[in-house]
């Protein structure tokens, strides 16, 4: 069993199981009807996504100083209890069945959710 660390949008892998879209709004211009079905995401659960202020931090991070303290503000926000509980929640549910979470980025370098993929590591869970 693992969790996927995906873009979401793009075309889902065949036991991907549950996609868990940990964005902090949904897609524009889609039909809420039809967000699994375009593999946007199953379930909306931005308590994983970055602050609004933090979105507008990662998206103007032009040099790796900038994207390193968007890092360091984004995994304190990861520590806050709600969304620390439910990284150690998904971490162990990795071992019992297959999900995935993602972002719409392009870059998974650039995205929240490569340190998604590092919290969830280092919790122990199994990542494919």
């Amino acid at each position: 069993m693992t969790i996927r660390i995906v873009r979401l949008g793009t075309p889902r892998a065949d036991d991907e199981g549950l996609r868990i879209g940990t964005v902090r709004r949904p897609p524009r211009g889609v039909p809420k009807s039809e967000f699994a079905s375009r593999d946007f995401y199953d379930v909306w659960y931005p308590v994983l996504s970055p602050s609004p202020e933090l979105v507008a931090q990662a998206l103007q991070a032009t040099d790796d100083k900038q994207w390193r303290a968007f890092v360091r503000h984004f995994r304190k926000e990861m520590a806050e209890p709600d969304a620390s509980r439910t990284l150690d929640l998904l971490a162990a549910l990795s071992h019992q069945t297959n999900f995935s979470v993602g972002c719409y980025c392009e870059n998974e370098a650039h995205c929240h959710r490569s340190i998604l993929r590092e919290l969830l590591a280092e919790r122990g869970a199994v990542i494919g």
